[in-house]
């Protein structure tokens, strides 16, 4: 008689998009700066269950991901919330270690999950000036300063200081898929923190997600088919449409093609 009174369940519902980090020249990418403040309004609703949080990112900054990573785990543990999270064509590298900050995660049956590692690429260009007739000059101070130019020969010394800085990041990574996942993850699949990368459904069985499913699917099988998600979304700044409005072509196709790069990867 009186259900018709009673107030509908709100789930705040978070979308983080692109790649990880300040991309380009208009910084478009997912950082901790552009989401800290939307995290916190989406937490900041007392009476919501949980917080739903969709990702779709190929990864990119470590640091940027770890931030947000923490920061949602913090705002969870502040608020005695439950975070939900959703992966759409993508939840990979540093968008996976985002993805670990739910107590349940989601993904549809295509969606790329994974690449549990670290990269670093570059290009050597040491034959090509000697080619054209340029003569590199270096001057630091610091035998340092000069690791990893392209324009010089590679060391053995900067190659094995590189491979040192990568396995204490990839260490950070383990570590929270580990905590994230507990008895979940399949530990005697010596390819899951290799840097792969599986399906949706390959992903299930490895125990990186929990289910296959949607954010509007899996909230109301949770809280009924009347409950409102309220989305919560990063806005572009009047700057910033101006600015990516504007004639600089040059720039403008620079910045899409740095995101391109990283999209590929995964065949997007």
């Amino acid at each position: 008689m009186f259900s018709f009174f009673k107030k509908k369940k709100i789930i705040p519902h978070i979308k983080l998009s692109g790649v990880i980090g300040n991309v380009g020249k208009f910084k478009q990418g997912i950082d901790f700066s552009g989401q800290e403040e939307i995290i916190l309004k989406a937490f900041s609703l007392k009476k919501a269950p949980c917080v739903a949080i969709t990702i779709n990112s190929p990864g990119g900054s470590p640091v940027q991901s770890h931030l947000i990573y923490n920061f949602i785990r913090q705002q969870a543990k502040k608020n005695k919330k439950k975070v939900i999270v959703f992966a759409e064509d993508v939840a990979a590298s540093g968008g996976y270690l985002i993805a670990c900050a739910g107590d349940e995660i989601y993904a549809n049956s295509s969606s790329i999950i994974g690449s549990i590692g670290v990269i670093y690429s570059s290009f050597g260009f040491t034959e090509l000036i000697k080619k054209i007739g340029v003569e590199r000059r270096v001057h630091t101070a610091g035998k340092n300063k000069s690791t990893l130019d392209p324009f010089l020969d590679e060391k053995k010394e900067d190659i094995e200081r590189l491979k040192s800085i990568q396995l204490d990041l990839h260490k950070n990574f383990i570590d929270v898929v580990e905590e994230s996942r507990g008895s979940k993850i399949k530990k005697t699949d010596t390819e899951l923190f290799s840097g792969e990368f599986w399906s949706g459904s390959k992903a299930k069985g490895l125990g990186l997600i929990d289910d296959i499913g949607d954010a509007n699917q899996i909230l109301k099988e949770k809280f009924g088919e009347e409950v409102v998600i309220k989305k919560f979304e990063k806005s572009k700044s009047w700057l910033s449409k101006k600015l990516s409005s504007s004639n600089d072509h040059l720039d403008q196709l620079t910045n899409i093609l740095d995101e391109k790069s990283i999209w590929q990867k995964y065949g997007l």
